[in-house]
C-alpha cells in the first residue's frame, strides 16, 4: 500500500480531484426531507394504520393556523384587513380553502326540501363598530359548532384556517407557499395594524425547522472545522498542517453530501449529524498520520522512509479504528427503518472514505514538500506534554487501585443517572425554543390546547354505517372522554355537524346544539345526510362510501410517559364503547407514529451496540488469539457508553432521535482511542 500510494502520486490525486467533482455534480440530487422523520419500518403495525387511514382520508398535516389575541380587530379597518388576508391567500393554487369569520358560513334550514343551506355569516360590506359588535356576540354565544375552529374556548382569540391541498404537503412547493407567500402577507398585516399574528400548524412548524436545520447545517461544519482546526494548530503550532488536514476533511465533507445526493438519500435530522462526525473523526486520523511522520523526521530525517512508516505503521491502526467504528454504525443497516439503514449506509461509507482520503492526502501532499524544520518539531519537545504522559504512567503503574476505585464510582453515578433518563417522541422537542414560530406554538397550545393531530378511525363494518344514530352516539361518548383529558382539544367530527344540523333545525338555537333523540333522528338525520357534502370540509370527516369515519384532535406536546398513559386509558374506552364484532377503531395519526418511533429506534440503538460490541471482540480474537484481552478491550468500550447515558440522565437530555446516536458516535470515538493503545 505504501509504494503503491508514493509511487503513483500524481494518478492518485487526480482520481481524488476527479471523484470529488463528480461528488459535487450530484449535490443536485441532494434534498431536504419535507416530512417528519419516520422511523419505523413501513410493515410495522402502526405504519400500516396510519398507512390505511391516509389511504382514506389523505393527508391529515395539512392546516396552517393564524391566531389573533387583540380585540382592536374587530374595528371596521382592521376586521376588513384581517379579511382581506384571507380572501388573498385563498386565492393561491397551494391553498384548498380557508375557514376565516369572513367567510364563515351558517346552516339554515329550506323550506322546499329536506335540506340545509349555506349562507354567509356577515352580509354585510359596510362595517360599524356596533354591527361588529353584534357579529362578535353571535359568533361567541350562538354558533358552538365554530368554538375551536374559529374562536378559542375561552372566547379571547380568533384565528384563520388554512388548509392547504394534501398533494402539496410533502412537496417543496409547501415551502415555497410558505416562504414566499404566506409569511409576506403575514407581514404587511402586521406592518398595517400593529396586530400580532400568530402563525402555526405543522406544515409551517416543519417548514421553518427545517429551513432552520438548512440553516444551521453550515454553522455545524463550521463550528466543527473551527473547533478541531484550533485544538489541531495549539497542538501543532503549524499553519501548513493545520491546512493540510482542514483540506482533507473538507473533501470528505463534499463527499458526503455527494454520497447523499447520489443515493438520492434525504437529508434528515439524522443523516445531517454525518459532516461533523466525518470531521470529528477525520482529524485525529490527520493527527495520527502527521505526529507519525514528524516524529519519524526527527528521529532520523528521512523523508522518504518516514513518509513509508506513516503508511505503514499508522494505516494498520487507523484502518482498524475506522473500520470497527464504521462496523458501529453499519449495524444500523439491520434494522427495518428505512430512515436508519439510510443512516447506517452513509456513516459507515463515509468512514472508511475519510480514512483512505487521509491515508493518501497526507502523505503525497508531504512528499512534495521540503522536509520540516526544527521549528516545526518544536512541539514534539513540549515539556508539558510530556509530563502530562509520564504523570499519566504513573498513574497507570502506581496508583491502580484508585483508578479502580474511581471507575467503579463513575459506574454507580452514572447507573443513578441512567434511571434518570426519559424518552421523548415529541414532534417539536428539538425546535429551537428562541425562535418566535415555536412562540406561536407555545400560544396555540394555551388558546386552542395544541396542535398535533391525533386521530381516530372508525371503521362501521357496513355501508352508510356512520350516519346511523347508535354510531353517533357512540362517537359522541367517545368525545365526552376526549374533553376529560387537558391536552386534548375539542374534537372535530361528522358527530358536530349533525348537532349543527339538530341546531339549525330549531332555528339555530344553541340549545339545541346536540344529537337528535329517538324520535327526531328519522328527519333530522336526513337533514344531514343531504348536507355533508356541502358543508364546508366535513366531507373530509366520513368517506365516500359512509362506512368510515374520522375524529380528529390536536394534542398540546406532551411527554411520552403521559402519552402512553393517556393512549392506554383511550384504548381501554373505545374497547367499552365500539364493540370489536361491529367496529374496527384505531388510534393514529402522525404524533403518534413519531412517539413509536421513538421507541423502535431505542429498540434498534442496543441492537446496533450489540452487534457492534460482537465485531469488536471478533476483530481482537483475530488480531490478539486472546480471551484476556477481549474482556479487557470491551470494558474501556462500555464503560464510556454507560457514562454518557448517566450524563444525559443528570443533565435532563431525553433519549430522541437527535441523541440517541450519541451512543455509536462514543462508542466509535472509544474504540478508536482503544486500538491507539
Amino acid at each position: 500500500m505504501a509504494r503503491f500510494i508514493l509511487r503513483n502520486r500524481i494518478f492518485l490525486l487526480i482520481v481524488i480531484v476527479a471523484i470529488t467533482v463528480i461528488m459535487a455534480m450530484q449535490w443536485k440530487h441532494m434534498r431536504f426531507t419535507y416530512t417528519e422523520a419516520n422511523l419505523l419500518p413501513d410493515e410495522h403495525e402502526v405504519n400500516l394504520e396510519y398507512n390505511a387511514f391516509l389511504d382514506k382520508f389523505g393527508e391529515e398535516g395539512n392546516l396552517i393556523i393564524l391566531g389573533i389575541k387583540d380585540s382592536s380587530v374587530f374595528t371596521p379597518s382592521n376586521f376588513i384587513a384581517w379579511n382581506l388576508i384571507s380572501e388573498k391567500i385563498n386565492d393561491f393554487n397551494e391553498v384548498e380553502f380557508t375557514l376565516s369569520i369572513g367567510n364563515l358560513q351558517k346552516l339554515e334550514k329550506r323550506k322546499d326540501t329536506t335540506a340545509f343551506r349555506l349562507v354567509p355569516f356577515i352580509q354585510d360590506s359596510v362595517f360599524t363598530k356596533e354591527k361588529l359588535d353584534k357579529y362578535q356576540y353571535e359568533l361567541f354565544n350562538k354558533l358552538p359548532f365554530y368554538e375551536g375552529l374559529v374562536y378559542s374556548p375561552s372566547k379571547k382569540s380568533i384565528r384563520t384556517a388554512v388548509y392547504l391541498k394534501k398533494d402539496l404537503v410533502n412537496t417543496p412547493a409547501r415551502r415555497d407557499f410558505i416562504i414566499n407567500d404566506l409569511m409576506p402577507l403575514i407581514n404587511d398585516f402586521e406592518n398595517e395594524t400593529g396586530i400580532k399574528v400568530y402563525t402555526s400548524g405543522m406544515p409551517y412548524i416543519r417548514t421553518l425547522n427545517s429551513q432552520n436545520i438548512i440553516d444551521e447545517i453550515g454553522m455545524f461544519i463550521g463550528a466543527a472545522l473551527l473547533v478541531t482546526s484550533v485544538i489541531f494548530f495549539f497542538f501543532f503550532r503549524s499553519f501548513r498542517a493545520t491546512l493540510i488536514s482542514l483540506i482533507t476533511v473538507i473533501i470528505g465533507v463534499m463527499w458526503v453530501f455527494g454520497i447523499l445526493g447520489f443515493l438520492h438519500y434525504e437529508i434528515t435530522v439524522l443523516t445531517a449529524l454525518i459532516p461533523p462526525l466525518i470531521i470529528v473523526i477525520g482529524i485525529p486520523n490527520c493527527i495520527f498520520l502527521i505526529n507519525k511522520y514528524q516524529q519519524e523526521i526527527k528521529l532520523h530525517g528521512n523523508q522518504a522512509k518516514s513518509l513509508q512508516r506513516v503508511i505503514t505503521k499508522v494505516g494498520n491502526a487507523t484502518l482498524m479504528t475506522n473500520v470497527t467504528t464504521a462496523s458501529g454504525f453499519a449495524a444500523f443497516i439491520l434494522t427495518n427503518s428505512k430512515l436508519l439503514k439510510e443512516f447506517g449506509v452513509v456513516a459507515s461509507i463515509n468512514i472508511i472514505v475519510i480514512f483512505l482520503l487521509s491515508l493518501i492526502i497526507i502523505p503525497i501532499i508531504y512528499s512534495f514538500m521540503p522536509s520540516p524544520k526544527y521549528k516545526h518539531l518544536k512541539h514534539l519537545s513540549k515539556r508539558w506534554i510530556g509530563r502530562l504522559v509520564n504523570w499519566m504512567e504513573r498513574m497507570v503503574k502506581g496508583h491502580r487501585v484508585s483508578i479502580y476505585v474511581i471507575s467503579v464510582l463513575l459506574l454507580c453515578l452514572s447507573i443513578i443517572g441512567i434511571n434518570k433518563i426519559q424518552i421523548s417522541g415529541s414532534i417539536i422537542e428539538d425546535m429551537p425554543k428562541n425562535t418566535e414560530f415555536f412562540s406561536d406554538l407555545k400560544f396555540f397550545e394555551k388558546e386552542y390546547e395544541g396542535i398535533m393531530p391525533l386521530e381516530i378511525l372508525i371503521d362501521t363494518k357496513r355501508k352508510n354505517g356512520v350516519m346511523k344514530l347508535a354510531t353517533l352516539k357512540r362517537m359522541d361518548k367517545l368525545q365526552d372522554f376526549f374533553s376529560e383529558i387537558p391536552e386534548f382539544s375539542k374534537p372535530i367530527s361528522i358527530v358536530e355537524l349533525v348537532k349543527y344540523s339538530k341546531q339549525a333545525y330549531y332555528n339555530n338555537n344553541p340549545e339545541y346544539y346536540q344529537l337528535p333523540n329517538s324520535q327526531e333522528r328519522t328527519f333530522l338525520l336526513s337533514y344531514a345526510k343531504s348536507s355533508v357534502n356541502n358543508t364546508l370540509f366535513l366531507n373530509n370527516y366520513v368517506d365516500s362510501t359512509g362506512q368510515f369515519a374520522r375524529i380528529t384532535i390536536f394534542m398540546k406536546d406532551i411527554k411520552t410517559d403521559r402519552f402512553d398513559r393517556i393512549q392506554e386509558d383511550l384504548k381501554s374506552k373505545i374497547d367499552k364503547i365500539f364493540p370489536s364484532d361491529r367496529y374496527n377503531v384505531k388510534v393514529t395519526g402522525r404524533a403518534l407514529v413519531f412517539q413509536k418511533g421513538t421507541k423502535f429506534l431505542m429498540n434498534n440503538l442496543f441492537i446496533s451496540l450489540s452487534i457492534a460490541i460482537l465485531l469488536i471482540a471478533i476483530f481482537m480474537a483475530w488480531m490478539f488469539r486472546s480471551l484476556k484481552m477481549i474482556l479487557v478491550s470491551l470494558i474501556p468500550n462500555l464503560l464510556p457508553l454507560i457514562i454518557t447515558a448517566g450524563l444525559m440522565g443528570f443533565l435532563n437530555v431525553p433519549l430522541k432521535p437527535s441523541t440517541i446516536l450519541i451512543f455509536s458516535i462514543a462508542f466509535g470515538i472509544s474504540v478508536m482511542i482503544q486500538y491507539i493503545f
